[in-house]
């Protein structure tokens, strides 16, 4: 099957989970935290989820300006789809991280989102990717669910996984000979065996597997003192460079179908939200000005959204460039202040018990990132 740019895109809801105790004894020893990454593919314009208390914004954006915005601070307000983000920032248990994005300003989906897995500098110049690197630095270990293993979670040693998919799942004797295509000793062969020697309760189809329903297996599995603590879903959609809309519109809809599965992991994690931090990712921002369609083109700085007890308090986390033409990146662009790979090495340093610069070694290649860990996370 062609995959074409549209495909590529807007995508489809997938969720991966991996890292159970029962695999690993270093995990079985530390208390069970759970880290959630929402990927959210095409470009989220940080700009329309946690809108600036800017003037300049009505300037720029007269028909994509969002309306009906809830405050969180003197300076930011978040778009009204985000019900459960604004019930966790209640909470306490929400918060942001703005002018950020990963090191890649060329504007390109493919390249973006590789970058966005990676964790590198330049597209396609690594093999595995910056939470499969982290889940290796701390040993963990366990099962992921995911067929095909996405780049975000390969490390160097590929865990045995399978995936919930809304394709048709092949039969044990397509399986057979799928696998008589591939040579005897090789890599493929030895994956096919291991996929041929599942029960049929792994290779069964789960509903429509729209993202909130996978937020409820997700949230089952995650809670369960044995089960996996680290799980990756994928969102499309974002690229809206017509019919953005403010309240309304297309990426509203796509910030409402994150916060579906925020919700679901709230309600189905239950007291194990407490012990659970859940962020977003995404290849970059938009541009600050509307375009002639009524929605936005590719940019650069965007923002970051947790949710989770695993998070200090509810804040906004900027150093912030503002609207200012000659601040912008490229003259078109919120500049990014804050590396967002700061954050996720940060992340997984608080939710693995793993040192932040021993995580920053080995995730992101030594690469010079700020310890957010005590400004961000509780220890």
């Amino acid at each position: 099957m062609s995959l074409n740019r549209r495909h590529f895109i807007s995508g489809f809801a997938s969720l991966s989970l991996l890292g159970s105790p029962i695999f690993n004894a270093r995990a079985a020893s530390l208390k069970k935290k759970n880290l959630v990454v929402v990927m959210l593919r095409g470009g989220m314009d940080g700009l329309t989820a946690i809108q600036p208390n800017d003037a300049r914004m009505s300037k720029v954006r007269p028909d994509i300006l969002v309306t009906g915005v809830q405050k969180l601070t003197s300076d930011f307000n978040v778009h009204p789809r985000l019900r459960s983000f604004i019930e966790c920032w209640n909470e306490g248990k929400a918060s942001v991280v703005h002018a950020t994005s990963i090191p890649y300003t060329m504007r390109s989906h493919f390249d973006g989102q590789n970058v966005m897995e990676s964790g590198g500098h330049v597209p396609y110049a690594e093999k595995t990717g910056w939470l499969g690197r982290g889940i290796e630095a701390s040993e963990l270990g366990g099962l992921a669910i995911s067929l095909p293993m996405p780049l975000i979670l390969r490390g160097q040693h590929a865990p045995d996984n399978y995936y919930p998919t809304w394709m048709k799942l092949p039969s044990q004797e397509e399986l057979n000979l799928i696998q008589q295509s591939y040579s005897d000793g090789s890599q493929l062969a030895q994956v096919m065996s291991r996929v041929r020697a599942r029960p049929v309760s792994m290779m069964q189809q789960v509903g429509n597997n729209d993202a909130h329903e996978l937020a409820v297996i997700a949230a089952q599995e995650l809670r369960r003192e044995d089960g996996p603590r680290v799980a990756v879903f994928d969102i499309g959609g974002f690229d809206t460079h017509a019919a953005q809309g403010g309240e309304d519109g297309e990426h509203g809809e796509r910030l409402g179908d994150f916060d579906k599965v925020l919700g679901a992991l709230k309600r189905g994690l239950k007291d194990a939200f407490d012990d659970t931090l859940i962020v977003t990712l995404t290849e970059f921002g938009r541009k600050v000005e509307q375009n002639g369609g009524y929605g936005t083109e590719h940019g650069y700085g965007t923002a970051i959204l947790m949710a989770g007890g695993l998070l200090k308090t509810s804040q906004v986390f900027a150093d912030w460039p503002g609207l200012n033409r000659k601040h912008l990146y490229e003259g078109q662009d919120l500049n990014a202040t804050i590396d967002a790979r700061s954050v996720y090495c940060s992340a997984m340093s608080s939710c693995f018990d793993i040192d932040f610069k021993q995580m920053q070694k080995r995730a992101f290649f030594n690469d010079p990132l700020q310890d957010l860990t005590d400004r961000l996370f509780v220890s």
